[in-house]
């Protein structure tokens, strides 16, 4: 029997036009492009001689000049240097939306080193992989995180732990007082709390003002970091096991960065709305590192808020806002829409989720903006389609991206499927990773060779039309996408082993008319704790255990779960059986 991989490198691929697309490309744009060799650093230093004065980063009243943010990131990243940190270093970040998570981000690239992006819902259970798994000694977060952070450290090994914290409050970068009318009542506290500085046994605990103050009076390590030095360690989750670190260079998120500042056509003369996490890679990518590239001013917003957000549109001029289509949705049911001024929007676009038809088309009919949907996983640096901004489809992913050879296979055969038939998308470009950290045989699993090509194997299943537009239809891979956030059922699943009452749990999907997909757990209890716990006392154990956009929706106890031949849980009958029950 032949070897299926062998067999896809030998096989013609000429089946199917890879330049279908090309019959809608944008007229304004080349096929490919030519991202700059050098590394991110170097963008911000850029735009900041360029456009010292001009605004990088406002954060509700507070402007920050782009010279202002160089300046910060220097005297950060002189800090790490002295902290030890170095080339090729992972530095843990983990906070909300804020200036200080720009600053420390370029401050870690500065140094050399390799940001740790972490999701600001994680608990200490889940944190503690952040920090072993990276082998991190250094951690950048927020006051109001810190104590999680602590608790995960606390429970790891000595030669494991994290040596040196450093903490910000949110009012390090506004005045919290002056701003109150503009905030939502319940962030006024959140913002304006002065949280005690953790106790954190071995760990030193610097504050984010003396940090910035020493790295004044240190030295700055020469710029060394290549193209093709490693970056950024975002983390994804997968069927099985932890989460994985993908190894993403200078060179890959340059080359996102330039793509997507090209593709919303972008100058420096843009304002742009960040909502989207920026630890999730298209917030990372797509909404930073392309403003900094270009130039432009990003009004950051720390977590969703409808009313915020309209408030900060119409004060700021907002005119590109990349976002999760659940947010436009819940922005137009605002019953102070009327109010909002959305008229300086240029360019809307999003991924994540699809939009809804009626949404869009109430877009195009009262601002005539059409709603641009995008693809991507974290192992392509978010975009690897993409649709053109004036020749869109709804419901559909776009066209592959700048440089991108997309193309949809058998997953068995890995021949190419004619067109209009399901298979994996797989792509390949300067987009991808370089590999899963410390996981040779995840990345070995993970990539395709096809006509001398590297190919990235996304795990879903879709089309393409006869004008190489690219429709996703299902998904390879066990996964739920709760309003744009990935759920991995396995991950979850492990987290809730560890309650003492639960035998046995299986993670399905439920249908959620905001959300789109909501999490839903099946439980086998053990004997001994049958008739003394409730749904409701599991699903508060997995708030206080896992990030909120995990924790299960529904719970569901049952006497046992259905098994295969070889013990193996059957999920998708489970997941079947959901399907129908549901509306």
């Amino acid at each position: 029997m032949s070897d299926p991989k062998t067999a896809a490198t030998a096989a013609t691929q000429s089946a199917v036009p890879h330049t279908l697309h090309y019959k809608v490309w944008p007229k304004r744009l080349p096929h490919r492009i030519s991202a700059p060799a050098t590394s991110l650093w170097h963008n911000l230093a850029v735009s900041a001689l360029r456009y010292p004065n001009k605004a990088a980063l406002v954060f509700f009243g507070r402007v920050f000049t782009y010279a202002e943010v160089l300046d910060k990131a220097e005297r950060l990243a002189a800090t790490l240097h002295e902290l030890g940190v170095k080339k090729g270093d992972r530095v843990v970040l983990d906070m909300q939306n804020c200036p200080q998570w720009v600053i420390a981000h370029f401050a870690i690239l500065r140094a050399n080193a390799v940001v740790v992006p972490v999701n600001p819902m994680n608990r200490a259970e889940e944190l503690k992989h952040y920090i072993t798994d990276p082998d991190a000694r250094v951690a950048i977060t927020a006051a109001d995180l810190a104590p999680e952070l602590v608790k995960a450290n606390d429970q790891l090994p000595p030669g494991q732990q994290l040596q040196h914290l450093i903490v910000t409050h949110y009012s390090d970068a506004f005045d919290v007082q002056a701003e109150a009318a503009a905030l939502p009542p319940a962030w006024q506290e959140w913002l304006g709390t002065q949280h005690p500085a953790p106790a954190a046994g071995d760990c030193r605990v610097t504050s984010w003002v003396e940090a910035l103050a020493q790295g004044a009076q240190g030295r700055l390590p020469d710029h060394t970091a290549t193209p093709q030095d490693l970056a950024v360690l975002p983390y994804t989750s997968g069927t099985t096991g932890l989460p994985k670190g993908c190894m993403h260079t200078h060179a890959s998120i340059m080359h996102n960065a330039v793509g997507s500042c090209l593709w919303g056509n972008s100058t420096p003369e843009n304002t742009v709305l960040s909502v989207v996490p920026m630890f999730h890679i298209t917030g990372m990518v797509s909404v930073m590192h392309a403003s900094i590239y270009g130039g432009a001013t990003l009004v950051i917003m720390p977590r969703w808020d409808r009313e915020l957000a309209g408030r900060l549109i119409s004060k700021w001029r907002v005119t590109h806002w990349t976002n999760i289509p659940t947010m436009v949705i819940d922005l137009l049911a605002s019953p102070n829409f009327a109010a909002f001024d959305l008229s300086s929007l240029v360019y809307i676009g999003g991924g994540g989720a699809a939009m809804p038809q009626a949404v869009a088309q109430r877009l195009w009919e009262q601002y005539g903006l059409r709603f641009a949907e995008g693809y991507g996983l974290t192992e392509t640096a978010a975009p690897s389609h993409s649709n053109p901004p004036d020749a869109t489809k709804q419901q559909c992913l776009g066209v592959p991206f700048l440089n991108v050879d997309a193309r949809v296979i058998d997953p068995l055969s890995l021949e190419e499927m004619p067109l209009g038939e399901q298979g994996e998308i797989i792509m390949c470009g300067p987009q991808n990773f370089s590999g899963y950290w410390k996981r040779p045989e995840a990345t070995a699993a993970a990539f395709i060779e096809i006509d001398g090509k590297s190919f990235f194997r996304s795990g879903d299943l879709g089309r393409v039309d006869d004008e190489g537009y690219f429709f996703i239809t299902d998904r390879l891979k066990r996964m739920i996408n709760a309003s744009g956030f990935k759920v991995w059922p396995a991950e979850v699943e492990a987290l809730m082993f560890k309650h003492p009452a639960i035998q046995e749990a299986c993670i399905i999907s439920t249908k959620d008319s905001y959300r789109g997909e909501s999490v839903k757990a099946v439980v086998v209890l053990r004997s001994s704790h049958r008739g003394q716990v409730s749904e409701q006392a599991i699903v508060d154990w997995c708030r206080d255990n896992m990030a909120v956009y995990k924790v299960p929706r529904v719970v569901q106890f049952v006497e046992a779960l259905p098994k295969s031949g070889s013990g193996k849980v059957m999920w998708r009958a489970l997941q079947e059986a959901e399907a129908e029950s549901s509306p």
